[in-house]
């Protein structure tokens, strides 16, 4: 910052407010003030104060010996830190994210944004759309400060405000340490660390299962605990629960009903590849969740069934891209979360720089099961020649929306009809959302494809983290194609030219009324083609899936579209 003279000749510039250390310090208390706890303090002084100001900025650069640029950089980064400068007023100390992705567009959410905008007052509460906020079988959904709720409407969430409803509570009725313990948990666990079982057996199990990694990616989850068990220590655990793709909620089904079922996987996992730390890194919008993992891993950490490693429960800021392996890993360090480039991976160079194991949540709910029950158990289920179980997120024009576990290779025929009792009354069914936002569109005529992994990419689709979207005649595809893109241009974290700029262009060609079929193709051809991550491959999914299966809603292409398309 340079240093200036003001009006009457003081100078100005970074002059450290003993205040601001004093208030901060207060606020860390005796935790760790090294960088990869920067977002966990960041959180601290965004929830005390709403905001952050260049005061507390100073006063944390100070105190964790960092430079103000890398503070001001991760800070400004993530979409749920408020940096306020000297001129800014902050913003009302009362936020209402209202969730205007895919799902929750669909059942209103433009209509309630308007009408709270109109009746609250803007100097008191802060009206926000926001991307998907992971509870989609309730859309349209509103988080009032923390508090969610639910099939939302005007009245009930000025209900929730007048009542100061401002906070999120503990989810109800999960099987907690004490009652998971009595149904037999932590006894595998103890069982593989007293020698009952080999590392090399469960290892060989989990790849029999034919278990793959259920954040979306889909790798062998028993080839990948074999890599990591033959690389050298320090090693590393990080387990991946940032749901954050439009239409994803499986994880947070399964947090708030069974959270020790996923704990004792990632432990035995810790045994099976001899690791040392274990993080867990859980997005920001499941602030139930948080209270949920605090209290039980204080549970387990006090009357622990065996000897722990460090277990480390990390915050997530706002930030899609951070469901990227790598871009986590940074998001850990205390950094911006932008993903790195490969090679190196992250089995050899992850987290701090050691072999790290990265797994989704979900796999790790199922590794009790497979080993207690055998490999056929899981991958005895299936349909059409696929094996396993998967763990599909359902929203839309159905009856029963929520998280059904179904065999991999359903149909989405099968799978409205005998999992979601139907299509909603007077909706006919027109197409779908197979793997969340960047999984691309399918019509109703592929109505019996198989919904498992790498079934789906003839037809430049993918199930991804099985987050499934139904569409009815009542829908527009191509309006949800462009809220799908606006999704991405939100999440996008800049570091590319080809996903920074693509998206953006690719908004601008949508908004007209007309689309340029030839200049969308070419640009996310591009955009496919050099982005270094998947945000960028993957964003242009559900504009070439408009173009290809839906073009009765495009009444006419601009004249200079006659020529031939290259394929």
């Amino acid at each position: 910052m340079k240093r200036t003279r003001g009006k009457k000749g003081r100078i100005s510039g970074r002059v450290i407010d003993h205040n601001a250390i004093s208030e901060i310090k207060k606020l860390i208390g005796n935790q760790s003030v090294k960088r990869d706890m920067l977002i966990e303090h960041l959180h601290k002084i965004q929830d005390k104060y709403h905001h952050i100001s260049n005061r507390h900025i100073m006063a944390l650069a100070k105190i964790m010996n960092l430079s103000m640029a890398a503070i001001y950089e991760t800070a400004t980064f993530y979409h749920h830190f408020d940096v306020i400068n000297d001129n800014e007023n902050p913003p009302p100390n009362i936020t209402v994210r209202v969730c205007d992705s895919v799902t929750c567009e669909m059942f209103g959410a433009k209509k309630l944004i308007n009408e709270l905008k109109l009746a609250t007052d803007s100097t008191k509460v802060r009206i926000q759309p926001v991307p998907c906020v992971g509870r989609c079988d309730n859309a349209p959904v509103a988080i009032a400060g923390t508090h969610p709720i639910g099939n939302a409407k005007t009245d009930n969430i000025l209900s929730a405000l007048n009542k100061k409803q401002l906070s999120d509570v503990l989810p109800k009725n999960y099987i907690n340490y004490e009652k998971y313990k009595k149904n037999g948990g932590y006894n595998l666990l103890i069982d593989c660390i007293n020698g009952k079982y080999k590392r090399e057996n469960i290892i060989s199990t989990l790849e029999d299962s034919s278990l793959r990694g259920l954040g979306g990616a889909g790798f062998p989850t028993g080839k990948k605990w074999r890599i990591l068990s033959e690389k050298k220590s320090p090693k590393m655990i990080a387990i991946n629960i940032d749901e954050g793709e439009p239409g994803t909620f499986k994880d947070r089904y399964y947090l708030e009903t069974d959270p020790h079922r996923f704990i004792e996987g990632t432990l035995i996992a810790h045994w099976a590849i001899n690791a040392d730390d274990v993080y867990i890194y859980l997005r920001d919008e499941y602030a139930g969740c948080r209270m949920l993992l605090e209290k039980e891993l204080n549970s387990i950490q006090k009357t622990p069934p065996c000897k722990l490693p460090k277990i480390h429960l990390r915050r997530g800021a706002g930030a899609y891209i951070c469901g990227e392996e790598s871009a986590m890993i940074e998001s850990i360090e205390g950094k911006a979360g932008m993903p790195r480039l490969r090679p190196p991976y992250v089995a050899d160079v992850g987290l701090f720089g050691f072999p790290t194991l990265e797994q989704n949540m979900e796999t790790m709910h199922w590794v009790r099961d497979i080993i207690e029950n055998g490999p056929e158990w899981f991958s005895s289920n299936g349909r059409r020649e696929r094996k396993g179980l998967r763990s599909f997120s359902v929203s839309g024009r159905i009856n029963n929306p929520g998280v059904h576990i179904a065999p991999a290779g359903i149909s989405i025929k099968e799978l409205i009809e005998e999992y979601c009792d139907g299509m909603l009354e007077g909706h006919e069914f027109y197409g779908y959302y197979p793997g969340g936002a960047s999984g691309g569109i399918l019509p109703a005529s592929l109505e019996n494809e198989p919904l498992d992994f790498d079934t789906l990419q003839k037809h430049g689709c993918f199930i991804g983290s099985a987050a499934i979207i139904v569409l009815s005649d009542k829908d527009k595809v191509k309006s949800l194609a462009t809220n799908s893109m606006r999704f991405f241009e939100h999440e996008s974290c800049g570091q590319c030219t080809p996903c920074r700029v693509g998206t953006s262009k690719a908004i601008q060609l949508m908004e007209n009324e007309e689309w340029n079929k030839d200049l969308l193709e070419e640009l996310s051809i591009a955009m496919c083609d050099a982005s270094i991550c998947g945000l960028g491959q993957a964003a242009p999914n559900p504009v070439k899936c408009a173009i290809r299966y839906f073009p009765e809603e495009f009444k006419k292409w601009p004249p200079t579209q006659n020529k031939q398309t290259k394929k």
